[in-house]
């Protein structure tokens, strides 16, 4: 998201974070005792000799400990849910606290072999770490560290006149989350000139970052509305047998939180109802979308589909 703490440079840790704009781990060693020093500091931790250099190391480790918070740590960092959050410890014997890119869940166990990626992705090039047969080794400025997994399902055909059928798919449990999509500042910018609302706590971030109380520019609900073409719900059924499909409207249409600019959306659904009208077959699908990592939706729209012969 476009409004993520970032890090603060000091004079002591400056070369550390200047490493990192040029893809190179580097840390403090002690000329004195010989040992290595990470968080970057004024003294040996070993002997308090200020005879502290940096040097250039290969940033290979291993895994220590490891955790995967479903929650994300600040809102901020909702795009990122679920976070694989570590400590690997160096060659060289340090500690760095870090986060797991490019791993699943069954890939990750204490000890395994891991090597730098180098995070591009924010105003600050920031040291993540996967394993060391992986690939990535940089993450560029709007890429995703890791890639939601789109899974093509099999679809039922159930013809839009089969009601006993229709009905059997009214449920209050949702559907699998959709792919994700990234709404970013752009994409509201193009959203305000289209739609002529350009109020400056959609389109103006510095402002937006003073006094708007999320601290970031927002989405407007209506382009949420809109992006829902834009979501594929992974349903395991749909519709045959009709000449023409029309939007009928909502019955219920509700922006419940805020969107704020660069996060991740995901949405789900469930067929709420199933009414057979003159006109053909009425279907009205609760749709959700949801920030990445948040439980409270951002859109909840029962939305009216109408099939006809």
């Amino acid at each position: 998201m476009a409004n993520k703490p970032q890090p603060m440079a000091t004079d002591i840790s400056r070369p550390f974070w200047e490493a990192l704009k040029q893809h190179r781990v580097s840390i403090q060693h002690c000329t004195d005792c010989g040992s290595w020093a990470f968080f970057p500091r004024s003294h040996c931790p070993s002997c308090l000799s200020d005879k502290l250099q940096w040097r250039d190391v290969s940033g290979a480790g291993t895994l220590l400990t490891y955790t995967v918070a479903r929650i994300p740590t600040l809102p901020d960092f909702a795009d990122e849910a679920p976070q694989k959050l570590a400590v690997v410890e160096l060659a060289e014997g340090v500690h760095i606290n870090t986060t797991l890119v490019g791993l699943g869940e069954d890939e990750i166990h204490i000890g395994m072999a891991l090597k730098p990626v180098f995070d591009e992705s924010g105003e600050t090039t920031l040291l993540r770490f996967t394993g060391q047969d992986k690939a990535l080794s940089v993450i560029q400025a709007g890429a995703q560290a890791e890639a939601p997994v789109t899974q093509v399902v099999s679809k039922r055909q159930i013809h839009f006149k089969d009601f006993a059928s229709l009905k059997a798919l009214v449920s209050d449990s949702y559907s699998d989350w959709s792919n994700r999509y990234t709404v970013s500042q752009d994409i509201i910018d193009q959203f305000a000139a289209l739609s002529g609302d350009d109020y400056w706590i959609h389109t103006d971030p510095e402002r937006a970052k003073k006094q708007s109380p999320f601290g970031s520019t927002i989405a407007h609900g209506m382009l949420i509305q809109v992006l829902l073409s834009r979501l594929t719900m992974p349903l395991d059924w749909e519709l045959a047998g009709f000449g023409n499909m029309v939007n009928y409207g909502s019955d219920k249409l509700r922006f419940p939180s805020p969107v704020l600019s660069g996060s991740q959306i995901h949405g789900r659904s469930r067929v709420k109802a199933v009414d057979e009208v003159k006109a053909g077959t009425q279907l009205t699908l609760e749709m959700c979308i949801h920030v990445v990592g948040q439980e409270r939706p951002a859109l909840i729209n029962e939305l009216i589909v109408l099939y006809m012969p």
